[in-house]
């Protein structure tokens, strides 16, 4: 429903934001979110037909069509997995317009070389020191799935991060628990708890999934009808690479932990193999894409990023 309404008002967005570009003139224009790139294309194109588009995707994957990559315009579009740039070349972009980098843009706090007394703050926060700790998170508004997955999971130690929900934080201080717990309120430090704790339970979104499993926690996720579109591959994601479980629903969030915790070695070896360098990678492939633009060059030759 969404797109066909953007589609509807297409040709309205586009009037407004060539008048946009065309007062500002940018050198290039780079968007992080899916629906609107044609819009955005073909109102920069009419605007500042000599000015580089670039959507740098913050999925895993595609959700064709009309979602990230739009072939009908002079997109250049950078891609956080091998299968996001295998839909987008088969999309019909042209070959030098799609750059594959190894994973989702992830904020400085996740690549600081960050040394920490874990069983000293962990110690400091109620938990056991050596006993698994689980982070669940379900983005920046949390979830009422919180409540039963708490309840389910009594006797684990847990980081529930709550966000901005102020009444899930106090239903989850309320609930009485066996094991320690620590609820956070919305935090700009979730590289440290991250790092604080053994595993990860939350919705397969590209971004806190992609940022746990960059800190070594392997995930429990769920798919099931309920799952949104953009979010399904990356449950294939967390299988494929065994970097963790994913469930039908969190009914049996508590066998699962037991059987992740069993094994939690052998997941966190599976996480280390994966680092994401798109922090270095994307703005290499932006100061590319920007210098062939200042050229003038009609011959853009791709940029290998490792």
């Amino acid at each position: 429903m969404l797109q066909q309404m953007i589609r509807f008002g297409h040709r309205s967005l586009v009037q407004s934001l060539a008048a946009y570009w065309g007062e500002n003139a940018p050198a290039m224009v780079v968007s992080l979110i899916p629906n609107f790139n044609r819009a955005m294309a073909d109102g920069l194109a009419l605007a500042q037909p000599a000015c580089p588009f670039v959507t740098v995707m913050t999925d895993l994957a595609d959700c064709p069509p009309r979602f990230w990559a739009e072939p009908q315009t002079q997109q250049t579009l950078v891609c956080g997995s091998p299968y996001a740039l295998t839909q987008a070349r088969a999309s019909g972009l042209a070959a030098h317009r799609v750059w594959g980098v190894s994973g989702m843009l992830l904020g400085e706090q996740f690549h600081e070389d960050c040394v920490i007394d874990r069983e000293r703050e962990r110690l400091a926060l109620g938990f056991d020191a050596h006993k698994p700790v689980g982070l669940v998170l379900f983005g920046s508004e949390g979830s009422k799935a919180m409540l039963a997955i708490a309840r389910r999971l009594t006797d684990t130690p847990l980081i529930l991060a709550c966000g901005r929900n102020a009444a899930l934080a106090q239903a989850l201080r309320e609930l009485p628990r066996n094991a320690p717990t620590l609820v956070l309120d919305y935090t700009r430090e979730m590289a440290r708890y991250m790092r604080l704790a053994d595993f990860f339970i939350g919705k397969p979104g590209s971004g806190s999934l992609s940022e746990a499993v960059h800190l070594g926690l392997p995930p429990i996720v769920v798919r099931n009808a309920w799952t949104m579109p953009q979010e399904r591959y990356c449950t294939d994601w967390v299988r494929d690479r065994r970097l963790g479980l994913v469930l039908p629903h969190f009914k049996d969030i508590a066998p699962a932990v037991q059987r992740l915790i069993a094994d939690l070695p052998r997941y966190r070896k599976a996480t280390q193999a994966v680092r994401s360098e798109a922090a270095t990678q994307v703005p290499q492939v932006l100061e590319h894409v920007l210098r062939q633009a200042q050229q003038g060059s009609g011959n853009e030759r791709a940029l290998k990023v490792a």
